[in-house]
Order: structure tokens, then sequence, then C-alpha cells
């Protein structure tokens, strides 16, 4: 075990190094920040003293000598908007979109997995046709209608929920969370439930779909022969059956559900790494993009490494492979 994690490091600071390269090439040679940080009326005296504050007035070869110097140090540089350390600012939102992202995913988890045994328990019923309709309506319907549809319902109609921002939040060992609080929950509730509709109905696909293919098994048969009950049947055999693809698939989710909730966090103005990757891009603010793409790489190797241990502690014959 101890090898495989030394070199699943050594793997990830390789990946980590030719993220950084790649994306301080495509960055950084594309557009000009001074354009939009500088007044329109600025003159061009103005507008050199900028590009050689911001060490925009190198050749990119230097500026990407300076890039790497700077990466070895662990200094992925200055905000050219907030003047502050990029990776600061990406690590500052990065509790919120955490906040928001392991919400939706538990709970699509915890509506998900039910909804799919029962509909692949009884493909033909009403209730399981109705589950799979619903799983369709929710792949079909854009992320950015259903919040608004959200937010009209619930914020603007009945007033029962705010329509935005993140509420109070409460320290816990320096990191700022909403959900133990009543006002950062009820802030947290319309964002989160966006976010879940997709992933509930594709978990509940899966589901539906491993339950059909294992209950048609010889050993589930057996087990239905020996008188063993339903609950156990479905507890033991079928569940943790259907547990590893659908453990791979809520991993790669839960990544790009961290990655991609830029549409959410804009929608509900949920100060997430999502709205400020946004606004970075809008001000060519390229060490936030540069550091936004570095701490992604990073969360989806730490999630690709924790859903090899949930297969080994689900499946021991994976990990001895391993």
């Amino acid at each position: 075990m101890v090898t495989v994690l030394l070199r699943r490091v050594g793997q990830s600071v390789a990946v980590l190094l030719v993220m950084a390269i790649l994306a301080f090439l495509a960055i950084y040679a594309i557009g000009n920040p001074v354009d939009v940080l500088v007044s329109p009326e600025a003159d061009q005296m103005e507008r050199q003293a900028a590009m050689a504050r911001l060490g925009l007035d190198q050749p990119l070869a230097i500026q990407f000598l300076s890039f790497v110097g700077r990466l070895a140090h662990g200094d992925l540089g200055t905000s050219f908007v907030h003047g502050a350390p990029a990776l600061g600012l990406v690590l500052e939102r990065l509790p919120a979109t955490l906040e928001l992202a392991v919400t939706a995913m538990i709970t699509a988890l915890l509506i998900g997995l039910p909804l799919g045994l029962w509909a692949g328990l009884s493909p033909g019923g009403i209730v399981g046709r109705a589950i799979a309709a619903f799983s369709i309506l929710g792949f079909c319907l854009p992320t950015f209608w259903v919040g608004l549809v959200l937010i009209m319902t619930f914020s603007v109609h009945f007033g029962w929920l705010p329509a935005g921002g993140r509420g109070i939040t409460v320290p816990v060992a320096g990191i700022s969370l909403g959900i133990l609080s009543l006002d950062g929950l009820a802030h947290l509730l319309l964002p989160a439930a966006n976010l879940a509709l997709f992933k509930t109905s594709l978990i509940i696909r899966l589901a539906s779909a491993g339950t059909r293919n294992v209950a048609r098994q010889d050993y589930i048969r057996f087990a239905r022969a020996k008188g063993l009950s339903s609950g156990r049947i479905i507890g033991v055999h079928i569940l943790k059956n259907i547990m590893i693809p659908i453990v791979t698939v809520l991993g790669m989710e839960l990544g790009s559900v961290i990655a991609f909730s830029v549409v959410t966090e804009s929608i509900f103005a949920w100060p997430g790494m999502g709205k400020l990757l946004i606004d970075s891009i809008v001000h060519l603010d390229r060490p936030v993009v540069v550091a936004y793409l570095l701490v992604i790489v990073l969360v989806f190797m730490v999630i690709n490494l924790l859903v090899d241990l949930l297969y080994a502690a689900l499946d021991p014959r994976i990990g001895a492979n391993r």
C-alpha cells in the first residue's frame, strides 16, 4: 500500500507540473489584461507602466521562466485585480464550493440510490416507470433554467428561501461552513438542489441498470431459494455489487461538480471558486485562472485516490491486485 501511495504521489506531482505548463502557455499567450484593467483614456506611457508593473512587458519565454521559478516555491503569482496571492484567493473560495458540491452529491446519493434500487427491482411497475421518467427529465432540463425556476418559485413567489448568497457561516478549524447555521442552510438548499438534480438522475439510471443485472445472477436466485429475506438480499448482495460502478462515477462526478459549478454559483451568487473564475476570465486575471486550474487538478487526483481506497473497502480483491 505504501508503494502504491508513493507511486501515486509521484504521478500527481508530474501531472501538476505538466498541467501548470499547459495552463501557462494556454492562458498567458492569449489577450492583454491591460486592455481590461487600464482605463480606455490612458495614454501609451500609462499602459506601458501597467504592463511593467504586472510583468507583461517581458517576452513570453522570460515570463514562463519566471512562472516556473515561482511555481517551484509554491507561488502562482499575484492577482492582477485583487493584488493578493492568486492561490490564496482560490483556496479562500474552496470551502464554499466544496460545501455546495458535497451537499449536492450526498443529496443525490440519498435520493437516487433508493429510487434506482426500486426502479431496478420493479422495472415494469407504475412506480418504476415513473422513476425512470423522472430520471430522463432530470437529464434533459438545463441547469441554468432549473436554477431560475427554483428562484422564481421558492424565493420570489413563496418567499421561503433566499435567492442568493451564502448566508451566515460558522468557523470550524479555520474553515467557514454555512451548513452549520440555519441561515447558511437556507441559502444552501436551492443551489444544492439545482446541482443535485442531474446527479440524482444519473445515480438512478446507474443503480437501476445495475440492480436489474445483478438480480438476474445465479447467486441471487440461490439466496432467495435459501429463504433469505428481501432486505438482506438487497442490502448485502445487490447493493454491495452495484456500488463499485456507482462509486467510480460518483468520484468523477464530484470532481466535475467542484470544477464546473460555475453556472449554479453565478445564478445564486454563491461565493465559490466558480464565480471567482468567471470574474477572473472577464478581467483576464491570468494568475487566478492558472491557480484555479491547478487546484482543480489536485482535487481530481485526491478524489481518484479516495475512490481507489473505497474500491479496496468494497472488494478486497481489487485492492490486492493494485
